[in-house]
């Protein structure tokens, strides 16, 4: 499984009403460290196929969804659950530090 690309249209029905829970990665083309999250998050999403679905959403191409979830910095890693915000984490991170952030949602912890 690789990320999954969603749009204002989609969001909702990738997202929110996701059986699984959902990293979204709000990002932009001129993000540098946007770019350097990204694959990343592509070998992440081959690790937790299953049992996490990451999304990526382009943020000046989607402005509906970022205003609706006040995202104002980029990268931002918004984890949800059941249709519920449960994490944020903000800016590039390793691998490893991303990794424990999701296993402590899918861990039930957070």
């Amino acid at each position: 499984m690789s990320t999954v690309p969603v749009t204002d249209d989609t969001f909702r029905t990738e997202v929110l009403e996701s059986d699984v829970p959902v990293l979204v990665d709000f990002w932009a083309d001129w993000c540098g460290p946007c770019r350097m999250v990204a694959p990343v998050l592509e070998e992440l999403s081959e690790e937790y196929a299953g049992r996490l679905k990451i999304a990526k959403l382009d943020t000046e191409a989607n402005p509906a969804t970022t205003a609706a979830y006040g995202v104002t910095s980029i990268p931002l890693l918004n984890v949800y659950r059941g249709g519920e915000l449960v994490r944020s984490i903000v800016g590039a991170r390793p691998k490893r530090s991303i990794a424990e952030e999701i296993d402590a949602v899918l861990d039930g912890t957070v």
